[in-house]
C-alpha cells in the first residue's frame, strides 16, 4: 500500500512536472523569438534610416560623417564586416560578443550608396529572458511542492479503500486457516493410525498405499494451511514483532537436528558448518527458525538418497551469512528469482508458497536471500542477516563462551560430543 501511494505521488508529479516544463518552455521560445524578431526590425530599420547622428536607443551607427558617441561600446564598428559589404554589396547581419554582453551587429549599403553599420546592445533582452526563466523555475518549484502535496492526498484516498479490503482478505485468510488447522490435524492423525493399522492388519496393499497416499496429502494440506497463516501473521503488521537476539548458529543446529528422521530415511549427509562464535542478529526467533527449516526441508526434499547437503555460516560486511548447498535435481538459472513467487512451479514442479513466506521472513528482518543452481548440479541458498551491534555481539558472546564442549546429534538420535568447542556438527547415514 505505502508503495501504490508513493507511485500515486510520483506519477502525479511527473505529470504536472512536465506540463508545468512544457507550457514554460513554449512561454521562453515565443518571447525569445518574439524578441528577436523585434530587435532584427529595429537594427535593420536603423540601418537603412535612421539618422546617424541621433541613432535610436541602445544602438549605434557608424557611416560617412557619423559622430563618435561617448558611450560608443569598444570594438566597433568592424571594420571587415564594412570591407566586404564595400566589395559585395551584399548586407552582413550577425551578433557579436563584446564583454558582458552581446550586440547585433548589421553592416549594409543605404540608398544613397553610403555603407552604414548598425550596433544594437541586447543586454536588456538578455535580461528579461533571465528574469523569465528564474520565473520559470520558481513555479516549477511550487509546483512540485503542490503536487506532492496532491500526490499524498489522492493516493491516500485512492489506496484507502484498497487497503481496508486488503486488510479483510489477510483476516479472513488468518481466521479461516486457524480455524481449518485443528480438524486438518486430526484428520491427518486419524489416517496415520489407520495406515498404521491397515500395515499390521495385513490388507491389500492397493488399500494401504491409498491410506499412505491420504496421509501425504492431509500433511500437505496442513502445511499449505500453516503457510497461509503465516502470511497472513507477517503482513498484519508491527505488532507480531517480539523481537529479541537470536544466535543464528544455535538456531541452524537445532533446525537441522529437528530434520534428523527425515534425513536417515533419505539416506542422506548433513553437514553443518558454523564458526565457533554466535552470530547474534536481531528478529523473531520462530520466524527466523521457519525460514531457515524451509531451507533445509526444501533441500532435504530435492535430494536424492546418497546425496549431501551443506549448511555453511559465515559473517561478512556486517552480516550473519547461511549458505544451504544441495547435490539435487537444481533448477534453470532464469528460474531462480521465480523461485521465491507465490505458487511458483518450476520445470518439475517442486516450488510452491514456502519459498515466498522465506524471502517475506528475510526481508522483514532486513535481510536477503538469492538462490542459484544448474539443472543436475544442485541448488545454492544463499541467505544474509545483518548482525546485532558489535557491543551487544561482545556481551552475549562472552556469555556463550563458559559453555564449554558443544554436543552435535548423529542420525541414531544418540548425543555425541565433539572434538572442541565449536567444532561443527555433523549427521550422516
Amino acid at each position: 500500500m505505502r508503495r501504490a501511494r508513493w507511485r500515486i505521488v510520483w506519477t502525479t508529479g511527473a505529470v504536472i512536472t512536465l506540463l508545468i516544463v512544457l507550457v514554460g518552455a513554449v512561454a521562453y521560445l515565443v518571447t525569445a523569438r518574439a524578441q528577436d524578431e523585434q530587435v532584427r526590425r529595429e537594427v535593420r530599420f536603423g540601418a537603412a534610416h535612421a539618422d546617424l547622428s541621433r541613432p535610436p536607443g541602445c544602438m549605434w551607427l557608424y557611416g560617412p560623417g557619423a559622430p563618435v558617441l561617448p558611450n560608443a561600446p569598444v570594438g566597433f564598428p568592424l571594420e571587415g564586416d564594412l570591407r566586404r559589404v564595400r566589395s559585395t554589396g551584399e548586407p552582413v547581419e550577425r551578433s557579436v560578443r563584446r564583454g558582458d554582453t552581446t550586440y547585433l551587429v548589421r553592416t549594409q549599403v543605404r540608398d544613397n550608396g553610403d555603407v552604414v553599420q548598425a550596433v544594437f546592445d541586447l543586454r536588456f533582452q538578455l535580461a528579461d529572458r533571465g528574469h523569465l526563466l528564474s520565473a520559470l523555475v520558481l513555479a516549477e518549484a511550487v509546483g512540485l511542492v503542490a503536487t506532492a502535496v496532491t500526490g499524498l492526498v489522492l493516493g491516500y484516498r485512492a489506496v484507502a479503500p484498497l487497503a481496508e479490503a486488503l486488510a479483510r482478505q489477510r483476516r479472513f485468510v488468518a481466521d479461516a486457516s486457524h480455524e481449518l488447522r485443528t480438524p486438518i490435524t486430526q484428520l491427518h492423525t486419524r489416517a496415520q493410525v489407520l495406515a498404521r493399522r491397515a500395515a499390521a492388519d495385513g490388507l491389500p496393499a492397493a488399500h494401504r498405499d491409498g491410506l499412505r497416499l491420504l496421509v501425504t496429502s492431509l500433511g500437505r494440506l496442513g502445511e499449505v494451511l500453516d503457510d497461509l497463516l503465516s502470511s497472513a501473521v507477517l503482513a498484519a503488521g508491527p505488532a507480531w514483532r517480539a523481537r529479541r537476539r537470536v544466535d543464528l548458529v544455535d538456531l541452524v543446529r537445532s533446525a537441522a537436528a529437528e530434520e534428523e528422521e527425515r534425513v536417515r530415511e533419505r539416506g542422506l549427509t548433513v553437514r553443518v558448518d558454523g564458526p565457533p562464535f554466535p552470530l547474534w542478529v536481531d528478529g523473531v526467533a520462530s520466524a527466523l527458525r521457519r525460514a531457515v527449516g524451509e531451507l533445509l526441508a526444501n533441500a532435504i526434499a530435492h535430494t536424492p538418497r546418497g546425496g549431501r547437503i551443506d549448511l555453511v555460516l559465515s559473517r561478512a560486511d556486517g552480516s550473519a551469512v547461511l549458505t544451504v548447498a544441495d547435490t539435487g535435481s537444481g533448477f534453470a538459472r532464469g528460474e531462480a528469482e521465480g523461485l521465491f513467487r507465490r505458487f511458483h512451479r518450476g520445470g518439475d514442479g517442486r516450488f510452491g508458497l514456502g519459498l515466498a513466506l522465506l524471502r517475506e521472513v528475510v526481508t522483514d528482518h532486513g535481510g536477503t536471500v538469492t538462490a542459484d543452481g544448474r539443472p543436475g548440479h544442485g541448488a545454492r541458498f544463499t541467505l544474509r542477516l545483518p548482525l546485532s551491534p558489535p557491543s551487544e555481539q561482545a556481551a552475549n558472546g562472552a556469555f556463550r563462551a563458559v559453555r564449554g564442549r558443544r554436543a552435535v546429534v548423529p542420525l541414531s538420535g544418540r548425543l555425541r560430543p565433539a572434538a572442541g568447542p565449536g567444532r561443527p556438527g555433523r549427521w550422516r547415514r
